[in-house]
């Protein structure tokens, strides 16, 4: 197991930042692996859902974590026997991920982490 952060700083403010994380329909937006997304509501701990990616892969999900107050929100994602775990990080002009689960796994999302924090920061 290895736990990887990534940063990244842009123009958004952290209101902007967690309105584009509140609502599962604009994930999309931001994260670049989100071709649909099958969800039973508002962002909230206990949301589950099904994101539909690239090449036909499939993730399932569950919101374990929403701290608005702190800027923080964690979900686990699994595909078959497969698990991270994400923490989303938010800041004025600034979010972070970290990235929990096999090493190899999470050092091949560091990238996809990179360009989905940059798309969220965004104004």
């Amino acid at each position: 197991m290895a736990t990887l952060r990534v940063r990244r700083r842009g123009p958004a403010s952290k209101y902007r930042i967690w309105a584009r994380y509140d609502d599962p329909a604009r994930w999309g937006e931001w994260a670049p692996g989100v071709r649909a997304l099958r969800v039973d509501g508002p962002l909230r701990p206990g949301l589950e859902g099904e994101i539909h990616g690239r090449l036909g892969v499939r993730v399932r999900f569950e919101v374990i974590d929403v701290d608005r107050p702190a800027g923080r929100w964690t979900w686990a994602l699994a595909a078959g026997p497969i698990h991270l775990r994400v923490e989303h990080e938010v800041a004025e002009g600034r979010a972070g991920i970290v990235i929990t689960g096999p090493a190899p796994l999470a050092l091949a999302c560091v990238p996809i982490a990179r360009m989905a924090l940059d798309r969220v920061l965004q104004n």
